[in-house]
């Protein structure tokens, strides 16, 4: 006689639902289920906090969405041209992938 075992487990990860949901930006894919107005109408609702839109004309990246502290650190060019090399060729046009930046500005003054 076989006698068989059956058992059921659940696994889950909590963590707290922070406002807003998104801390620097999304990257969105040019078929992903929401576009950039809808996301940026919620964030509005959600957060005083500032995020700029960057559309890109790309096959795979339609919209950038990113905090505007951050554009204070850096060029929209020398993001969307990080977006485009790095985060690009690791998605796919359904995606839309969450951003964590960190930019590091080094500063320097020489004094005659």
């Amino acid at each position: 006689m076989i006698k068989r075992k059956h058992q059921n487990i659940i696994r889950a990860q909590l963590t707290e639902f922070s406002l807003p949901p998104i801390t620097d930006g999304l990257v969105l894919g040019r078929h992903s289920p929401i576009g950039h107005v809808a996301v940026g109408t919620a964030l509005s609702l959600l957060t005083t906090t500032a995020f700029e839109h960057l559309p890109i004309e790309d096959d795979v990246i339609s919209d950038v969405l990113i905090r505007s502290a951050i554009l204070r650190k850096t060029s929209k060019e020398q993001l969307i041209n990080f977006v485009l090399q790095e985060i690009k060729p690791l998605m796919g046009p359904e995606e839309i992938i969450h951003l964590d930046v960190k930019i590091e500005v080094l500063l320097e003054v020489k004094q005659s």
